[in-house]
């Protein structure tokens, strides 16, 4: 019987030997109720910071209508988003160089505090703030979990166990909308933070009285390590990062609500220092090589960077259409926020289903770049055809399309981390994670800010052609809130379908940008490599310069 055995992609720190190294792999593993309650929460945590992500969609109305901030928008989704990329790769170095328990209750503490900044914000600039904090405690929470994860369990069931931890997870993305139009009309926008404070708290009380296996060779946390690490943190490369981004955002968010003009001084000096600062960071990572936020001799490893890329192009994806499609229900079709939420199950659904069954076949048969390659396929499908939504679109369409966009996004959500975690060594593990949800993060605050700019812009552009009557900045301040767009043509109600049509031409350009999204995943998912991941008794792994090429080769080990 001859069998394809699994290849990993080698990192050039680490031996390629697995039997060279004992102390990259798990020093003990969890089994029966420990493992349930570690998972159960780390899951929970997960859940989370990743339902923080689209949770606004349906309460982005009721903000906007209570501050009148809809220019501010863009900012409550992505202060969370860009202040969790800043400090992503960090969180890798975070979790090699302290002790596990330790990093993970610091970040879950941070996210904790900034959910109650938001819940108790008396103006957009409060709750903006505190979205930001909650983004820096985000930022090592999903790496810490797949990487406690991945030491507490066999390596052959990580697939297993990594489809469990981001399925469920991953359904606080999509279920987002659903819960925060529950808790808006029902309770408060504020109930959407307030919920993270009791179940974040007993979720990190069971997680501090749970075994965590840990890397022996760790020193105790002490400030003694501080110092010593300090040196290890590339923390000027860090310094360079965050202007480059802060400014890049400061003018799309600028030129999203015109505050300034495209072509103002202003807008033009912040995207250019943003560039070059961007130029001097990346020419820094370069030169610091290993040492770099960043390392290069990991991620220009031809799995890992196009796995990263690919889950870029997929969270984007999932994180606008988790917040702009109930905006279409609502602006749109004038739903109330609860039933916008139910009317993107069909989306919610499909996800979860897909999600879980491309898990369960992919430790079953051990290949995964199947399900990135269709995941990406139907994807774009999906988008495009969502994009030709109208006013009056069937039922029967709305949830049809849906449908294969969810199911689209499931296939591939755990793809690209079954990839990296079978690429690296162990102990490379939570950096190649960093790298990739870094890159996840920081795609979906561009995205988000970009998708913002769009449906600003052809609102300004298209109301006064459609709607003569109605001033485009009054409609920028009605927000997505069905009652407060439907009051803008009081005495004028002829002028509504045009109002309404102008927010379905800016949805409709906003899906064009998922369709381009869904097309980069599908360039990338060609590059993830033919792998198999499930461990066999002999495994011939071959290296065949997978540094420099990319190419690696799946030996057959005859049996």
């Amino acid at each position: 019987m001859v069998t394809p055995t699994p290849t990993t992609a080698t990192d050039p720190i680490a031996p390629t030997d697995p039997n060279t190294n004992k102390d990259d792999l798990p020093s003990q593993t969890l089994h029966g109720l420990k493992l349930a309650t570690l998972l159960g929460s780390i899951t929970l945590v997960t859940f989370l910071a990743l339902i923080d992500t689209s949770i606004l969609g349906t309460a982005i109305p009721a903000i906007t209508t209570d501050f009148h901030s809809l220019p501010d928008v863009g900012w409550y989704i992505g202060a969370y988003q860009l202040t969790s990329a800043i400090l992503q790769p960090l969180s890798g170095k975070f979790y090699t160089l302290f002790p596990t328990k330790v990093v993970y209750l610091c970040f879950v503490f941070i996210f904790e505090l900034g959910s109650l900044i938001c819940g108790v914000a008396p103006n957009s600039a409060a709750l903006i703030a505190g979205r930001a904090i909650a983004g820096l405690g985000v930022s090592g929470l999903v790496n810490g979990a797949l990487s406690i994860l991945a030491r507490s369990v066999e390596r052959e069931k990580s697939p297993l166990y990594t489809g469990i931890l981001i399925g469920t997870a991953q359904m606080g993305i999509v279920a987002g909308p659903l819960i925060g139009g529950a808790l808006t009309q029902h309770a408060s926008w504020r109930w959407c933070f307030y919920i993270n404070l009791p179940t974040g708290g007993l979720a990190a009380i069971i997680f501090a009285l749970s075994n965590i296996p840990d890397d022996p060779k760790k020193e105790a946390f002490s400030m003694a390590l501080v110092r010593k690490v300090i040196p290890q943190l590339d923390l000027f490369g860090f310094l360079l990062f965050i202007p480059a981004a802060v400014m890049i955002l400061l003018a799309l968010q600028f030129g999203s609500g015109n505050t300034f003009a495209w072509d103002s001084a202003t807008i033009i000096g912040l995207l250019v220092g943003g560039v070059v600062m961007a130029l001097i960071f990346i020419a820094w990572e370069w030169h610091m090589g290993d040492l770099a936020m960043l390392p290069g001799n990991l991620i220009k490893q031809r799995i890992v960077w196009t796995s990263a890329c690919f889950a870029m192009g997929n969270m984007v994806c999932v994180i606008v259409a988790s917040n702009f499609l109930p905006t279409y229900f609502q602006a749109v079709r004038g739903d109330s926020p609860t039933m916008s939420g139910v009317h993107v199950l069909p989306s919610i659904l499909s996800q979860l289903l897909c999600v879980v069954t491309s898990g369960a076949l992919m430790t079953r048969w051990g290949y995964y770049l199947p399900w990135a390659f269709a995941s990406a396929v139907v994807m774009t499908v999906g988008n495009g055809l969502i994009s030709t939504f109208t006013p009056t679109t069937a039922v029967a369409r709305w949830i049809g399309y849906q449908i294969l966009l969810g199911g689209g996004r499931g296939l591939g959500l755990q793809t690209p981390l079954i990839a990296i975690q079978n690429a690296v060594q162990p102990s490379q593990v939570p950096v190649g994670m960093a790298f990739l949800i870094f890159l996840q993060n920081l795609g979906a605050t561009v995205g988000a800010v970009i998708a913002n700019t769009i449906l600003a812009q052809t609102l300004t552009n298209k109301i006064p052609q459609y709607a003569p009557s109605v001033a485009p900045q009054a409609a920028l301040e009605a927000g997505s809130d069905p009652a407060a767009i439907r009051h803008l043509v009081d005495g004028h109600e002829n002028e509504l379908n045009g109002v309404l049509l102008a927010y379905t031409e800016g949805l409709r350009n906003i899906f064009y940008l998922l369709v381009g999204m869904s097309a980069i995943s599908f360039f990338m998912s060609f590059g993830m490599g033919w792998v198999d991941v499930r461990r066999k008794k002999d495994v011939t792994a071959q290296e065949d310069g997978e540094v420099h090429s990319g190419k690696v080769e799946v030996e057959k080990n005859g049996v």
